[in-house]
């Protein structure tokens, strides 16, 4: 038996061993759980990165849970997919293996980090569930599967957002969230219904070969998109995200972001793969530009306005989010030509892609920064704050590093991502391209306003005492940083063997099919 095999179950085992085993480890000694969280969060990301490499050399992975060797396609004989089928194509493998990278360096973060605070057992347990969650939302080929792993990551979110239980703005942001992705969770649940309902089966390439755009097809891709676009913090389903992230402790926060670009990733892989045929295909790209453009302006004018910083870099994760759906939109769009989609389809989700790429990172980035001021200064407003350069030297370069990407300056990732979808949706419209590079200019105002009021001018008499972070929060953002620095540094590389390949992957609706029901059965 080869484990090579097995990477897909691994990916989901390790972090529902470390969510069932924190609670018990805690009962001998907290350090046991320190190193548990980041050992076992190390090796999902080894996992995931093994897997995205025999993705890019073997193409699409099939698991079959239950299957006489995992690994296998279906049975001989058998007409439609049974069971439960994990299917990684190159898309879903980089949103693992960037989400598992994020963990990893929240992990490392976490540590010393939420040692001032009792249940770290617990936090451990939750912080492993939402991992499982997200990173089983971007490997199953089956959408009842996709509904469980929603709930999982979201029930553990609930706990996450709402950890600071003597704060009352926790327990709210904790009962808004609850609230939304319940009713988020009801939606796509509703929708693999109604989708069963109509065509008997619950695997989503065999629902894709087999949609027929009827009445029963209709609802559930409403509710599915609805539904998505509501978990990713699209503009105006956006209520929850800044609440969320804002009280949610910020090792958390970083991850959280990853974990909403699994919905998005939902909301993509069902308008392509499972609904992307040429009779609804402009209407969902137009309704995916049209969030993309709400979310990138409405996003980043909130965020100017805030005082407190994590409800700032909350807002711009909406805008960022608005950058993903523009781009993707317009490769849907362009899908119903193959000449346009050639010409400026392609280069426009692989604009996106690489945007939720470089978000991922710069964002979480942001937030362990944010999370580093609040440890060490006691403080997250930006008018209690001034000179913390000089004393957090390190932590002032990080979040100067992840700011230029954020505003896409060059030559930082966050500007080839951007360039990208600028010009690709300046061949559909360049009214598009337009309301891109504007949200590009307010967010570098508003985050030279975080830097100058932070790290910059007079340090005030309160802050004298301030020192830099310790050690494994400094190894978790430095992780995040180097990642920032590959991305910015390699992007020919990143982009040839990387990201086209998942764009192409997303935009195949065929191949997605036919890996699944291809293959004699």
């Amino acid at each position: 038996m080869r484990l090579d095999e097995h990477l897909p179950a691994l990916l989901l085992a390790l972090p529902l061993l470390g969510a069932f085993s924190a609670p018990l480890v805690g009962k001998g000694s907290r350090r046991w759980v320190e190193l548990l969280l980041p050992v076992l969060s190390g090796l999902t990301f080894a996992v995931a990165a093994a897997l995205l490499h025999r993705v890019s050399v073997g193409g699409t992975q099939l698991y079959v849970m239950g299957a006489e060797r995992a690994g296998l396609a279906l049975p001989s004989g058998m007409s439609l997919p049974i069971r439960i089928v994990l299917e990684v194509d190159a898309l879903s493998a980089l949103m693992a293996a960037s989400g598992s990278l994020v963990a990893f360096a929240c992990a490392l973060f976490a540590v010393p980090y939420m040692r001032r605070f009792s249940g770290f057992d617990k936090f451990a347990s939750l912080y492993f569930l939402l991992v499982a969650g997200m990173l089983g939302m971007e490997v199953t080929g089956d959408l009842f599967n996709f509904f469980v792993f929603l709930e999982i990551a979201s029930v553990a979110s609930y706990g996450l957002v709402a950890f600071w239980r003597d704060r009352p703005e926790a327990i709210e942001a904790g009962l808004k969230y609850t609230v939304v992705s319940t009713v988020a969770a009801l939606m796509v649940l509703f929708a693999a219904g109604f989708l069963y309902g109509n065509h008997g089966v619950l695997n989503m390439a065999a629902i894709a070969s087999r949609v027929d755009l009827g009445v029963a097809d209709k609802v559930a891709m409403a509710l599915l998109f609805g539904s998505l676009a509501m978990k990713a913090g699209a503009v105006p389903m956006h209520m929850w995200l800044p609440d969320a992230y804002g009280e949610a402790p910020s090792c958390v926060s970083a991850l959280l972001v990853s974990v909403s670009q699994a919905s998005l990733y939902g909301l993509f892989r069902t308008s392509f793969s499972l609904f992307g045929l040429p009779r609804v295909a402009p209407l969902l790209g137009w309704g995916l530009v049209v969030l993309g453009l709400l979310s990138m302006f409405v996003g980043v004018t909130m965020a100017i306005v805030q005082k407190e910083i994590k409800r700032l870099m909350a807002y711009h994760a909406i805008s960022q989010t608005g950058y993903m759906l523009l781009g993707v939109g317009v490769g849907l769009v362009a899908s119903l030509s193959p000449a346009r989609m050639e010409s400026f389809g392609l280069v426009a989700i692989g604009g996106a892609l690489y945007h939720v790429i470089n978000h991922a990172m710069y964002k979480g980035l942001l937030f362990l920064t944010a999370g580093a001021v609040y440890y060490s200064a006691g403080t997250r407003m930006l008018d209690q704050m001034g000179g913390l350069a000089r004393n957090m030297p390190k932590t002032a370069s990080l979040f100067a590093l992840a700011a230029a990407a954020i505003a896409g300056l060059p030559p930082v990732n966050g500007f080839t991502s951007k360039l990208l979808i600028y010009q690709s949706s300046y061949a559909l419209s360049p009214f598009l391209a337009a309301v891109g590079m504007i949200t590009s200019v307010l967010t570098l105002a508003s985050f030279v306003k975080i830097f100058q009021s932070a790290f910059l001018g007079p340090a005030l008499p309160e802050l004298s005492e301030v020192r830099e972070v310790p050690a494994p929060m400094l190894a978790g953002m430095a992780l995040l940083a180097l990642a920032i620095a590959g991305l910015s540094l390699l992007p020919g590389p990143v982009l040839e063997h990387m990201v086209m390949p998942a764009a192409r992957a997303l935009a195949d609706r065929g191949a997605y099919i036919a890996a699944v029901m291809g293959g004699g059965m």
